[in-house]
């Protein structure tokens, strides 16, 4: 039973490993695409579109051509429709310019190659060297580095430790009234981030507007996007309030995202950024089309649009007999007699003894002597020359050099300084604040939706990574739109990075070349199982299975056992009248054991013949006995019983008289009996 248990634990340890083995490298090469079906919503004959799939679904093949020199005239024939191929890409993909389905503001692809629509800033940036001030950063319009897709090309950012700044005019102004406002755009770090960002800037609808003279303290209306600098990865949502009063913008700096977003800049992935702003004042922030936060104009943000409606009084002050203390020295506290303040906080260890061999002459450092002085050394300006110190070399071997002094040890006499313990204050009047007064500077703005329209979009960065990829621009008041626009664009970028992606294996393998320490991790992972699956449930036979005892109940089937028992009597009764026969032509020469039976039983010699067939009878009837015994014990299990006196026969057949041939005829018996107990 324990063995059969073991195994069925086995079994169990085995199909779960394969299950989770299996599972985690579907769900590896699947989620992506089911991500994207299910979060875009695609029906079927669009998810066919999207893939490149034919009406009749005839074939899927081809990969994307991993081509350099990929011209500009190859980008604008792929961007009417061509298929292109590409070798890193497993499957057949088709490309298009990505059409906006409604209404927008604004919608850049980038793949016509130019940037005729957009204009470079002319200007210097505001408060910076001279050096670095101007926008001369380089701006191109390239193809992904890896995971390109044919024809779909995007702004780059090309230069490192420079200013940017570039902008586009859109189609009409965004004025925020009644409709929502939807702004989305993808972004990839080709090669990582150190420190720069990523945002765009709604630039605010203003007479003196100019796109070559923008820069950084030109007006904007909102700053979305990802910025990072060392160790914190943000997600800016900055809009600007006009105080109704007095007419002042002031930012207002949304909540911290909800979820981690290192990964978003260490993946090296295109990732989508959306920005949704309601008209009841609530807004939402999307990565890859997954919220990471949300919340409300009014009361999400920092500093709150609304100031307080009371203020401290900034002439009020505390009274000079203000007590603030809840607690004060006990007044009728006395130290006592036997406190020692003097005493000290270490004392000289008493019972420490000086170690043998202490080199009390020598000391612990001394001059270099292999040091000399350098030839530039200006004794006038540097002064006297010292060689180095190193450790004394005849200190190497004692236990110490120089002046010995006692270990320090506590004081159990120390005490400290005295202090009255502390009750509570009679006097204790709380903590005192300043009167509330009515906020001079107050209003109230429960639209702060209505912003300041806006009419172009610019990015004003700088970086100290190059080759930031932006690509597929759109503002729209309708999130269905935008999302169509994605399923036709970012979402075709995916779909090719996860057929890209290298297995579970390839990517524990490349973690753990970045983090050697994760091969114990493995180790671990696979060594353990399998030295459990070993202990546990390999099978071992014990010594106890090849131990028979007289009373064991049989181990055999008994159909077996009954054609074993026919066939061992049919040869012992042919044994029988093979003896008897032999015996009776030497009935008249008594054995030795013949005549001790005389002696005994005082039976006649010449009897052997009457013993012989007395004996049979006996033989029978006892092979008669056992087998009616053994069929009873099955049936009552009662074998301890029943093959108990089996060995009693045992015995009192052994001390019977034997005369003449019965020899023979019992010692065929005994064996008879003795494989019967073998073998039970």
């Amino acid at each position: 039973m324990k063995l059969d248990r073991g195994w069925m634990w086995c079994m169990l340890l085995l199909f779960s490993l394969a299950l989770a083995a299996v599972a985690a490298q579907e769900s590896q090469m699947e989620v992506d695409v089911s991500d994207v079906e299910d979060n875009m919503g695609l029906d079927e004959e669009e998810l066919k579109v999207l893939m490149g799939e034919e009406e009749e679904e005839e074939e899927e093949e081809a990969t994307v051509i991993d081509d350099d020199n990929f011209d500009e005239a190859d980008g604008k024939a792929t961007a009417k429709g061509e298929a292109g191929t590409d070798g890193n890409v497993s499957f057949q993909v088709t490309y298009k310019t990505p059409i906006p389905t409604g209404e927008v503001y604004l919608a850049e692809t980038f793949d016509d190659g130019s940037l005729d629509r957009w204009q470079l800033s002319k200007t210097v940036k505001g408060d910076a060297d001279d050096e670095i001030a101007k926008y001369d950063g380089k701006w191109a319009v390239e193809q992904l580095k890896e995971n390109k897709v044919p024809g779909d090309l995007g702004l780059v950012l090309k230069s490192r430790a420079k200013h940017h700044a570039i902008s586009a005019m859109l189609n009409k102004p965004f004025v925020f009234q009644d409709e929502p406002l939807v702004v989305q755009y993808e972004v990839n770090f080709q090669d990582g981030i150190d420190c720069g960002g990523a945002y765009i800037k709604l630039l605010s609808d203003t007479d003196d507007l100019n796109l070559e003279q923008f820069h950084d303290r030109t007006s904007y209306t909102i700053m979305f996007g990802p910025d990072k600098c060392g160790e914190d990865y943000k997600l800016h949502f900055i809009f600007q309030h006009k105080n109704p009063l007095n007419k002042d913008l002031e930012e207002k700096h949304a909540k911290r995202a909800d979820v981690d977003l290192k990964k978003f800049y260490t993946d090296k992935k295109t990732h989508l950024y959306t920005l949704v702003l309601n008209p009841d004042n609530s807004y939402e922030m999307l990565i890859d089309q997954s919220s990471v936060s949300r919340g409300s104009l009014l009361h999400d943000v920092v500093p709150p649009v609304n100031p307080h409606k009371e203020i401290d009084d900034p002439k009020d002050s505390k009274p000079e007999d203000w007590d603030e203390r809840a607690k004060i020295p006990d007044p009728e506290a006395v130290k006592p007699d036997d406190w020692d303040e003097e005493a000290p906080a270490k004392i000289d260890d008493p019972d420490a003894l000086k170690p043998e061999g202490w080199l009390d002459d020598e000391p612990e450092f001394v001059p270099d002597p292999n040091a000399e002085k350098p030839e530039d050394w200006d004794e006038e300006m540097d002064g006297e020359w010292e060689a180095p110190q190193i450790p004394n070399p005849a200190c190497e071997t004692a236990p110490g050099c120089g002046e010995w002094k006692h270990p320090q040890i506590n004081n159990p006499q120390y005490k400290g300084k005295w202090k009255a313990p502390l009750v509570d204050n009679l006097n204790y009047q709380g903590v005192w604040k300043p009167r509330k007064i009515d906020n001079p500077d107050y209003f109230e703005d429960l639209q702060p939706f209505r912003m300041t329209p806006f009419k172009a979009l610019g990015l004003e960065l700088w970086s100290m990574t190059s080759d930031i990829y932006f690509d597929n621009f759109i503002i729209t008041s309708h999130k269905e739109v935008a999302d169509r626009w994605a399923s036709d664009s970012w979402g075709l970028k995916k779909l090719v990075a996860s057929a890209n992606e290298p297995g579970i294996f390839a990517q524990l393998t490349l973690a753990a070349e970045e983090r050697p320490w994760l091969w114990v991790i493995y180790i671990l992972t696979v060594g353990l199982p399998v030295g459990l699956v070993v202990l546990f449930c390999w099978p071992k036979k014990t010594e106890d299975d090849y131990v028979y005892k007289k009373v064991d109940v049989p181990r055999t089937e008994v159909e077996e056992e009954d054609e074993e028992e026919e066939e061992e009597e049919a040869a012992a009764e042919e044994e029988s009248k093979s003896a008897v026969a032999a015996d009776g032509a030497a009935a008249a020469e008594p054995t030795e054991e013949t005549e001790e039976g005389e002696e005994e039983d005082n039976e006649d010699a010449n009897a052997g013949g009457d013993n012989l067939e007395e004996d049979d009878e006996e033989e029978e009837e006892e092979n008669g006995e056992e087998e009616s015994k053994a069929a009873g014990e099955e049936e009552s299990k009662a074998a301890g019983e029943e093959e108990s006196k089996a060995p009693e026969r045992t015995l009192e057949d052994e001390v019977e008289p034997k005369e003449g041939g019965d020899i023979v005829e019992e010692s065929h018996k005994q064996s008879v009996r003795k494989r019967r107990v073998r073998k039970d």
